[in-house]
């Protein structure tokens, strides 16, 4: 299970599990070095001020999913869980194209199939041309790939590991080829092939051919833009300066309620390696955050990704010591914590997502404090 959380990594929720292998990225221990941090995020008295603020405790954080679940969505998976693949055929039917969900509860499914897949198996029997079958099939297939290779960096990874990666990798391209001509329209393919494209060092220009293939059927599909970032970063098969350019580019472009605004954050959060807290106080990352806590306002609150943009705008406002603003953003996230800037971190996620938490809720209560002191004086 822990390989495949790390494998899972659109996004916040299971949604990226396909693309978690992707990892390696510099977080920053800011925490460490702030005035009465210490080691333990109670011994600051942070998890008694979160609580104050009616915070949940690290026991009551989820670290499956970035926020709630979609209505509806838990029973079905239950049902898929237990081997009623009608159960996912009709939560697929039910959210037709809406492309950013049909994304998300593809990757979801494709997940269990990974782990499991008799279910996946006796739907294709009943339905050989199914395309929403196939979908989730060519899914689970890059997932089964990013578990051959495992949650290790590439010096850790054995040649085996490499190859069986590779092999799968190749064997999905078959299959998201099926799911694609099966169901023209949908770009959730073409999305899963963006990891393969990573995986197997896709040229530049073929991933251009890729990408035109989904921003023709999505132009602002968030997991799509999650997945192209990756691709960009440094670490895999672009550089820090392609990566920014792109994120930059594609948040230019976007309407505002798409939460695209994230991108030029996720940039600057993969290729940051300084542990100088200062780099995210300049007064670009206060413009970038404050241009994504316009987009959160303006999506729809129902928005799939939404809480994925919130976790960061609530990692970088602590960071810039906007404490109160912080807060606000936790308190519509606390409970999930399965998100950048705490994925990463497998399973020390939510100790991570407290201590953050905690110093700001800490700032927040003595303010008021204070404040109160110097009223009654």
């Amino acid at each position: 299970m822990t390989v495949l959380l790390w494998i899972l990594g659109i996004l916040a929720v299971p949604t990226l599990i396909a693309v978690l292998w992707l990892g390696g990225v510099f977080v920053k221990e800011f925490f460490a070095q702030m005035s009465g941090a210490g080691g333990d995020e109670d011994g600051d008295g942070g998890a008694a001020a979160a609580e104050q603020l009616g915070l949940l405790p690290a026991e009551r954080q989820n670290t499956e999913y970035a926020g709630p679940l979609p209505t509806g969505w838990e029973a079905a998976f239950a049902a898929v869980r237990g081997g009623d693949w009608k159960a996912g055929a009709l939560l697929l039917d039910g959210i037709g194209r809406d492309w950013d969900l049909r994304s998300m509860a593809v990757a979801h499914l494709a997940g269990f199939a990974a782990e499991e897949d008799e279910w996946l198996i006796a739907w294709e029997a009943a339905g050989p041309d199914d395309p929403d079958a196939a979908v989730v099939r060519a899914s689970s297939t890059v997932m089964l790939a990013g578990r051959l290779r495992g949650a290790q960096r590439a010096k850790h990874t054995t040649r085996e590991q490499f190859d069986g990666f590779h092999r799968m990798l190749r064997r999905s391209r078959e299959e998201i080829a099926r799911a694609a001509a099966l169901n023209p329209d949908d770009p959730t393919p073409y999305i899963s092939e963006i990891t393969v494209a990573t995986g197997l060092n896709y040229p530049h220009s073929e991933m251009d051919k890729l990408w035109a293939e989904i921003t023709t059927r999505a132009p602002h599909h968030y997991e799509a833009h999650w997945r192209a970032l990756q691709y960009w970063c440094k670490k895999w098969c672009g550089s820090e300066q392609l990566a920014a350019e792109f994120a930059e580019r594609a948040a230019s472009a976007a309407p505002l309620g798409s939460l695209l605004t994230v991108l030029p954050l996720i940039a600057h959060f993969e290729h940051d390696e300084s542990d100088d807290s200062a780099t995210d106080r300049t007064p670009e990352m206060i413009a970038r955050v404050n241009a994504g806590l316009a987009d959160a306002a303006a999506a729809d609150p129902t928005h799939p990704r939404l809480p994925e943009l919130r976790h960061l705008l609530a990692y970088y406002l602590a960071l810039q010591d906007r404490d109160e603003a912080a807060i606000e953003q936790f308190r519509l996230v606390d409970g999930y914590v399965d998100a950048l800037p705490w994925r990463y971190h497998g399973t020390g996620m939510t100790a991570r997502y407290c201590r953050i938490r905690n110093l700001a809720a800490r700032a927040v209560t003595s303010a008021a404090t204070e404040s109160a002191k110097a009223g009654a004086s």
